[in-house]
């Protein structure tokens, strides 16, 4: 897919550059991107794969708002956010024709794609790993009251937000990506097991826990009482 390619490349001081600007505190929902239904998905990628350069243009600005948000709260660096955002969609352009439409959705292809390539960044950045399993490294006693509904409904304005993106940062990478996935990406639980190749159920637990773990974060940063 060298033409998606050097899509990018030219895209990457327009559109692509806009989409992955500093992300606003009242526009995270699905990553503040436009979210196609299943028939539309699989009508852009037919195109694109048929060559249509416009395609990919709309397949750039659909999805990478999304990517970069994941991304980012993965990360917590902008700059780290972007270069693999890029990185991300080189993979698009270059393994789209392994994209198979009535395997699931289009979106849910990009975020397993985009969870394998944080899943390596985090491996070779050598950050602070989980070396047991969930249930040997976070206690199970904790209140699953935690936060109601989504999480950054408690947070308002920049400043919360960074303090959310610190808050994310303690949390192990299992916990991690799946507060993001369901409280800041709003996946549903169906998609994000597909995502995460576990169990609903799994997710569910992971959810709990790391909602748990986010609230008490918070509190120890005097974020919310």
């Amino acid at each position: 897919m060298a033409a998606g390619t050097q899509l990018w490349d030219r895209m990457a001081g327009g559109a692509a550059a806009a989409a992955m600007a500093p992300l606003p505190a009242a526009d995270r929902s699905r990553g503040g991107s436009q979210v196609l239904d299943v028939d539309s998905e699989s009508e852009l990628v037919a195109r694109c794969l048929n060559g249509d350069e416009s395609a990919w243009e709309d397949l750039v600005r659909t999805y990478t708002r999304r990517v970069y948000s994941i991304c980012y709260r993965f990360t917590g660096r902008e700059s780290e956010a972007q270069d693999l955002t890029q990185e991300v969609f080189l993979k698009v352009f270059r393994n789209v024709r392994s994209f198979r439409a009535g395997e699931g959705s289009f979106g849910v292809w990009l975020a397993r794609l985009t969870r394998n390539l944080l899943i390596d960044h985090y491996r070779r950045s050598r950050m602070e790993r989980a070396t047991a399993s969930i249930e040997e490294q976070l206690p199970m006693l904790e209140e699953r009251a935690a936060i109601e509904g989504r999480t950054e409904a408690v947070l308002a304005g920049r400043e919360a937000s960074e303090a959310l993106q610190k808050a994310l940062a303690r949390l192990s990478p299992e916990l991690r990506e799946t507060v993001i996935l369901r409280d800041i990406e709003g996946m549903e639980y169906r998609e994000i097991a597909q995502v995460l190749g576990v169990p609903e159920g799994t997710v569910k637990s992971r959810l709990n826990r790391g909602r748990s773990e986010l609230a008490r974060a918070l509190r120890q940063m005097k974020v919310v009482p």
